[in-house]
């Protein structure tokens, strides 16, 4: 009878024990998930940036300013725009050399050609502003280059077009929420030129889409 006691004892302990340490550990496992936000996310964390383009919370890189309720704010169009740029003609290499069906490798090259041009031309319109232009991505979309770069060939059309609509989706509603309420009554007409072509992309990447399913 005592030992029972002392085993039913023993049995106890040992799950008090653990309960205590899965309590300990509970915080540090939790630590991965808000680490992937734009902002925080390291940039080895290829995994987490890679999956945002399910959930995407604005334009590349954007600052919590860019994705607030209202119209963008000049600063928040030129930086969505530009690194939305940037983003759009690095990924659009990489397409044309490991795109897997030549639709994707056409469009591709379609989106270095149309965000080139549409670097070109918001450039003058964005230095008048005297506001900071970024030349290079932020840790989220130098993350989705990765994810790209490190796709395997049967992975690859479907992570670049998830990609594509997302930032396609994000800018268009950057443009969008600009021509309807922007500050600069410059650089309005231009966001809603810009419109119609970012439109056209999304429609078409989700043909492809459609396509590979």
């Amino acid at each position: 009878m005592n030992r029972a006691l002392l085993l039913a004892a023993a049995v106890t302990a040992a799950l008090s024990l653990a309960a205590c340490q899965k309590k300990a550990v509970a915080p540090e496992a939790a630590a991965p998930e808000a680490a992937a936000a734009p902002e925080a996310a390291a940039p080895s964390a290829a995994p987490a940036a890679a999956a945002a383009p399910e959930t995407p919370a604005g334009p590349i890189d954007a600052t919590p300013a860019a994705t607030a309720a209202g119209p963008p704010s000049t600063e928040a169009l030129i930086t969505g725009v530009t690194l939305t740029d940037i983003y759009e003609v690095q990924a659009g290499k990489i397409a044309e050399t490991k795109g897997q069906s030549q639709a994707v490798k056409d469009f591709g090259k379609t989106m270095v050609t149309d965000h080139t041009a549409m670097t070109n031309q918001m450039k003058h319109l964005f230095a008048a502003t005297k506001q900071k232009v970024p030349t290079e991505l932020g840790v989220r979309g130098k993350g989705m280059i990765e994810a790209l770069n490190a796709a395997a060939p049967a992975d690859f059309d479907k992570l670049y077009l998830d990609q594509q609509q997302a930032a396609q989706k994000a800018e268009l509603a950057l443009l969008q929420g600009y021509a309807d309420g922007g500050e600069s009554a410059d650089i309005k007409p231009a966001a809603a030129k810009a419109i119609p072509k970012v439109q056209a992309h999304l429609d078409r990447i989700q043909e492809l889409q459609a396509a590979t399913k």
